[in-house]
């Protein structure tokens, strides 16, 4: 029988994997520890004796221990492309937006944030190699923290899911690769792609230094952490898999050869900001973006195994798609046994799979994109298993900072 009354809501709690503690790497935070409130979006600061007592013993229930500090539940925000950063600065409108989706001690993912001029691709997105960008992330992140939460920057390099028009004197992009993407269809809208310059071999560490450099301005920018973005067909990927990486140097050819260059920038950043501060998402099973692999278990295995290496957070895989009837293609489990730090998944969950997920040890943790984006109050709807806001594809890439971007509403 689903539980209607905020009594029994502790209870409840126990049952659904969602919302159970979890301890994730080894990242110190100052933090003062306070009476969280359950059945409150806030922390209470006139509860009394009976309720800090019930509270208490709730602690297990309620709050995890991320980096140190205390987190609510397994949900994370994930990283969702927005477009409302003009100009590729973040905007002050970024500043509601985060902070609706914030609960004390949850983790959220930015949006992806360009790490160059170069690793453009998409029309006001973020950045994060000026200086006046940076300035422009600090009251966004200061916002989220003011809250209680903990907060990560996506880094990417679009690679050939470029074209000349957002590329610096009209270049064409670069990729590891000269074959060219045909075209995009992104919500109706057909994107023409520049094919794309294959990159000299000398070339290629000042790509693994961008990615260092916006590590850094992250964490000047007060961001937590950073999740490197190797997945969905962008430059990273593009090296990964052998259906586009064409290459016959030290970066190509082989399995090992080809996971080098993303291996190099974790090295890189893992060594600028810290291990314990770094995060990695990967979709070795998709075809995102026109690039797939042959032998894409194999691929993600030896990421995993990998990434073990350096003493990274997490990494953060898109789970397979699914044969008709509900046959699961591939697997995410010996990626997520082989790798020595915390899992997440993402991939279209909504609350019964997500605890289901958590349930059969396929993650840690459960990043949640468009249902996050339409229900900013997500973990409370999960803990009371009310309905959900419908998102609206329509207004996703829209350049409007308020429609479909901060006015979702509150369950009340």
């Amino acid at each position: 029988m689903e539980k209607d009354s905020t009594s029994a809501v502790g209870a409840d709690a126990l049952a659904i994997p969602l919302l159970t503690p979890y301890q994730m790497g080894k990242f110190h935070l100052s933090h003062r520890y306070v009476v969280y409130c359950p059945f409150c979006r806030t922390p209470s600061s006139e509860s009394s004796d009976m309720d800090a007592t019930l509270v208490l013993s709730l602690r297990t229930i309620w709050v995890l221990l991320l980096f140190g500090c205390w987190v609510c539940v397994r949900i994370v925000l994930a990283p969702l492309t927005r477009q409302r950063s003009y100009g590729y600065v973040p905007q002050p409108h970024a500043i509601l937006y985060y902070s609706q989706r914030t609960t004390k001690g949850g983790l959220l993912i930015a949006e992806a944030t360009a790490v160059s001029d170069t690793a453009q691709g998409y029309k006001d997105a973020p950045g994060i190699w000026t200086e006046e960008q940076v300035e422009a992330w600090k009251p966004i992140v200061d916002a989220v923290h003011a809250k209680g939460g903990i907060f990560f920057c996506q880094l990417w390099h679009v690679g050939r899911v470029s074209n000349a028009g957002f590329q610096p004197h009209g270049q064409a992009p670069i990729s590891c690769t000269d074959k060219p993407l045909i075209r995009r269809s992104n919500g109706g809208d057909v994107n023409r792609f520049t094919p794309p310059r294959r990159l000299k071999t000398e070339e290629i560490p000042q790509i693994v230094n961008d990615f260092r450099i916006a590590a850094k301005n992250a964490i000047e920018a007060g961001f937590d952490g950073v999740e490197i973005h190797g997945a969905h067909g962008f430059l990273i990927e593009q090296f990964m898999k052998d259906q586009v990486n064409d290459r016959t140097d030290q970066y190509g050819g082989s399995q090992e050869n080809r996971c080098r260059f993303g291996l190099e920038i974790v090295e890189a950043i893992s060594n600028e900001i810290g291990a314990d501060r770094v995060g990695i998402r990967l979709s070795p099973f998709a075809p995102y973006n026109q690039c797939s692999d042959s032998k894409p278990e194999a691929l993600g295995l030896y990421m995993a195994e990998s990434l073990n290496r350096y003493g990274i957070a997490y990494c953060h895989v898109v789970e397979p798609g699914q044969k008709t009837g509900g046959e699961q293609l591939l697997s995410v489990l010996p990626m997520r046994k082989a790798f020595n730090g915390s899992f997440m998944t993402s991939g279209g969950f909504d609350r019964e799979g997500g605890n289901r997920a958590l349930a059969e040890n396929r993650a840690d943790l459960v990043a949640y994109g468009r249902w996050f984006l339409a229900n900013p109050d997500l973990p409370r709807r999960f803990e009371l298993n009310v309905p959900l806001n419908q998102y609206d594809t329509s207004t996703f890439y829209t350049p409007d900072p308020v429609i479909g971007y901060t006015d979702y509403p509150f369950f009340v």
